[in-house]
């Protein structure tokens, strides 16, 4: 305490100045219109800037939340495209709950990621507790990620389109004309579709869809574009490079997709039937 009153008594001319100063400034501003307009100005320009930087640093805290929300969104109008027959074709703003319902997606997110072995498996934070079982599709925004494979209460496993043992079936967008896509282990961006017969007219950058044959996906989920074929003249089939639209090696957000149909279609195609 005694060195503040050192210090005001040392410095006593200085702060008296400063005092009468800011007196005077108060006085000018409020008998001068001009002076009070710019004062007035040079006030909202400084607390519009900030508010603007205190905006800015809530926008980018709040980035997880927006993301969140955008997800949810996305997953949404997937729910709407993937239980129209014709959405591959047209584009409307339909009511969901005038069409029957054949799939019903969930979000999750990856957690843990592999691709540079031959067997690549990912985790996501969903399981059992959020209705996840295995044999469930798992795609994202660009497109195909994998199949459930093992599930616990609260996450489960996924085996990736980058795994030697996925086999999916697979078409070309434009035509009926069917294959399996599998991956031969080499690079993370490229997967193979393979059992394409030799009458198929292919085209470099066709866009491969998955076929909607199998209980895992619907048809029409993106997969990615024709990089170069070659035909197996022994087999009289074509063997075909995919480049996927999605980039392997950066996932997070998915969607696990369920076939609301898919006892029904197994029972009826079971071996005994």
């Amino acid at each position: 305490m005694q060195q503040i009153i050192n210090f005001l008594i040392k410095n006593k001319n200085f702060i008296l100045f400063i005092l009468l100063l800011f007196i005077s400034l108060i006085f000018t501003i409020q008998s001068h219109s001009y002076h009070k307009s710019k004062f007035i100005n040079s006030a909202n320009w400084l607390s519009g800037g900030i508010y603007e930087q205190a905006n800015g640093v809530s926008s980018y805290f709040s980035l997880k939340s927006e993301n969140e929300r955008l997800v949810e969104e996305n997953r949404r109008l997937k729910n709407i495209l993937y239980n129209k027959e014709d959405s591959l074709s047209t584009v409307h703003f339909i009511d969901s709950t005038s069409y029957p319902t054949d799939f019903k997606l969930r979000a999750a997110k990856i957690t843990k990621n592999s691709y540079a072995r031959s067997n690549n498996i990912l985790l996501i934070n969903k399981g059992s507790s959020d209705s996840i079982a295995t044999d469930m599709g798992v795609i994202n925004s660009k497109g195909i990620i994998g199949v459930v494979d093992q599930v616990g209460g609260s996450h489960a496993t996924v085996i990736s389109i980058l795994n030697s043992i996925s086999k999916i079936n697979a078409q070309l967008k434009n035509t009926n004309h069917f294959g399996t896509l599998i991956w031969n282990g080499k690079s993370p961006n490229i997967v193979q579709l393979i059992d394409l017969e030799k009458v198929v007219q292919l085209k470099k950058n066709d866009t491969i869809i998955t076929g909607g044959n199998s209980t895992l996906f619907p048809k029409g989920v993106p997969i990615g574009t024709v990089k170069d074929f070659k035909l197996n003249t022994t087999e009289n089939l074509y063997e075909v490079n995919v480049q996927l639209f999605n980039d392997m090696t950066n996932l997070e957000h998915v969607f696990v997709i369920e076939n609301l149909h898919r006892e029904e279609i197994d029972n009826l195609l079971a071996p005994n039937n």
